[in-house]
């Protein structure tokens, strides 16, 4: 069990950090013995526990005790952690390194975390509040230039191996389901369902620039082939023929997408009014944010019952629901209104939102929010790979975006070659196998067709994901999994039996199960998984390790790897056993 000493402010964030972190934890009663206690609170009593891991750039009562010495302040500075660079929103410490102390992450203003080793109890010294670096990121979020860095969750990974480290075994809730090592969502933004609705507007026209200037362009820089070139032009001396009807639409995206991922449940966002620009949207493009489009369009509505029918879910594209209680519900009746949806949820067109949107958002009554995410780069806005509850709703969850197509390719923001994509994209395929939680890619309606042909790109990228132990969903349905995830509640059991964590939840069955984790202690004899999908309470037995002090658990340093992972397999023969 985890014990918490926070400031009265950061009651939120300890709160989310501890559904991301899904382990058991509480704040921290007087005189209750715990295995590690997590404190950001200046005044510290002295505590018994096997680990102490104590936060913040101000000045702690616990410091002189455990011989730390402040060395300078500074703001707007990175850490390194085992070679991982991680980005500090706010004040940092460094501190003076005497010899006696172990630094264990430095940044290029000095030690930014010291470990004091002593005979009962770890100390892990952290010159940076991790609470207040919650709350930036799950609110404001990171800046473009820190992106790539899933900080969030590497603030996470850091805690998991300090409480390894300090040889105490960790009961976890994996952010991913059993069998599966994370998430895939395959999300389409709708801002066009076809050319033939422009005609003579600037939309036509930019597409013939883009398709005959911008396309020449393209092909000397290496960014078009030949072939493409040849479709693009194509597709210009067409135009007429797609406006009387005699050609097909080279825009129309549903049967593109419906072939490419069949038997893949994929999400599509749809425009609930036509000819809405919305209030409140700045920049010199503004007025051209209303599309041609929406939900209530005749031509529309058989592809919309195809798009149920293959599994796939409706969701809102909105337009003034960032801002508006009453606009967004009423974007929200017109879309359930077609499709008869009770959840319904939302990416705001164009990625709008300010501080209020997640509270706006939920007033108005939509199941989830999935806006999170940038438009000039991929990554991590809110730096992690789980879905979240931002600052200001009460039950509204993010579902994080992280890879767009026209981030990657545009020449206004990325402007990556394809292998130049690929790579990148493999990069944040390779942290969610390593991470959990969810992998989101967007990518919109005319981005498989002339003049973007993104198509072959997009195959690729769904047939890598296929090949590995990911899980596809919808976006509700990922965002539901993780819900009834963060409603798991650990439970200390009190029977005189030793240490026993019971896993309640109260709800429907969770498909796909949990991954239990159980962490050895060290780290050295590997880990044990089980699924659990909460039918019944289940109790966990850890008590060949748990304890008030570091001497109950001193005895692992000398044990053989073999022998502790014998001793380890041991407390599984409670699994199973039902409260």
């Amino acid at each position: 069990m985890i014990g918490i000493i926070s400031k009265p402010s950061q009651v939120a964030a300890v709160e989310e950090f501890f559904e991301l972190f899904k382990t058991p934890w509480e704040f921290y009663v007087p005189g209750r013995a715990y295995d590690v206690v997590l404190a950001t609170e200046d005044d510290l009593p002295e505590l018994e526990t096997g680990l102490l891991v104590v936060y913040g750039a101000g000045t702690k009562t616990s410091d002189v005790r455990h011989g730390i010495a402040e060395d300078s302040r500074h703001r707007g500075a990175c850490v390194q952690w085992e070679g991982t660079l991680l980005p500090i929103y706010g004040e940092l410490l460094t501190f003076v390194h005497d010899g006696t102390t172990v630094p264990c992450v430095t940044s290029a203003a000095g030690i930014a975390g010291l470990r004091v080793d002593g005979a009962d109890c770890t100390v892990i010294r952290l010159g940076y509040d991790i609470f207040d670096e919650v709350q930036r990121l799950l609110s404001a979020g990171q800046p473009v230039e820190y992106a790539g860095v899933p900080t969030l969750d590497c603030h996470v990974d850091m805690l998991r191996r300090w409480i390894g480290d300090a040889c105490i075994p960790l009961l976890e809730v994996a952010p991913a389901p059993a069998g599966h090592s994370f998430f895939a969502c395959l999300t389409h933004d709708i801002d066009f369902v076809g050319i033939r609705r422009h005609r003579l507007d600037h939309t036509m026209w930019g597409f013939v620039y883009r398709s005959t200037v911008g396309a020449i362009q393209n092909f000397v820089r290496g960014r078009l082939s030949l072939t493409r070139l040849m479709k693009t032009w194509r597709a210009v001396a067409s135009l007429p023929f797609v406006y009387l009807g005699w050609a097909k639409d080279f825009w129309n995206p549903f049967e593109f997408y419906l072939r490419v991922e069949h038997n893949l449940p994929a999400t599509y966002y749809l425009i609930p009014f036509k000819r809405r620009a919305g209030d409140h949207v700045l920049g010199r493009d503004a007025a051209r944010r209303g599309t041609a489009y929406d939900v209530t369009d005749d031509d529309l509505k058989p592809w919309m019952a195809a798009l149920i029918e293959e599994g796939c879910e409706l969701g809102v594209h909105g337009i003034d629901a960032w801002h508006s209680v009453d606009k967004g519900r009423a974007e929200l009746a017109r879309l359930a209104a077609i499709t008869g949806q009770s959840r319904v949820g939302i990416r705001m067109h164009w990625l709008l939102g300010d501080a209020n949107t997640p509270c706006t958002l939920e007033r108005a009554g939509y199941a989830y929010d999935a806006t999170s995410g940038y438009n000039e780069t991929v990554g991590y806005r809110a730096g992690t790979t789980q879905v979240f509850r931002p600052f200001g709703a009460q039950t509204l969850l993010e579902l994080p975006l992280h890879i767009q197509d026209g981030a990657l390719f545009y020449p206004q923001r990325l402007d990556l070659s394809e292998p130049d994509a690929a790579k990148r994209c493999r990069q944040l395929i390779d942290r969610a196998t390593t991470l959990g939680g969810v992998l989101t890619l967007l990518w919109h309606d005319r981005s498989h067709g002339p003049e973007r042909f993104w198509d072959a790109f997009y195959i690729d990228l769904v047939q890598t994901l296929k090949s590995l132990r990911v899980r596809f969903g919808t976006a509700e349905q990922i965002v539901t999994w993780f819900g009834r995830r963060r409603d798991v509640r650990f439970e200390s059991v009190e029977d005189g039996r030793g240490a026993r964590i019971r896993l309640r939840y109260d709800g429907a069955t969770i498909q796909p199960p949990l991954r239990i984790i159980l962490h050895s202690p060290g780290g050295k004899a590997g880990e044990t998984e089980v699924s659990w999908n909460g039918e019944a309470p289940v109790v966990f037995d850890l008590s060949r390790w748990y304890g008030p002090t570091r001497r109950r658990w001193s005895r692992l340093s000398g044990e053989a790897p073999e022998a502790r992972a014998a001793s380890w397999n041991q407390t599984l023969q409670a699994i199973g056993s039902r409260s």
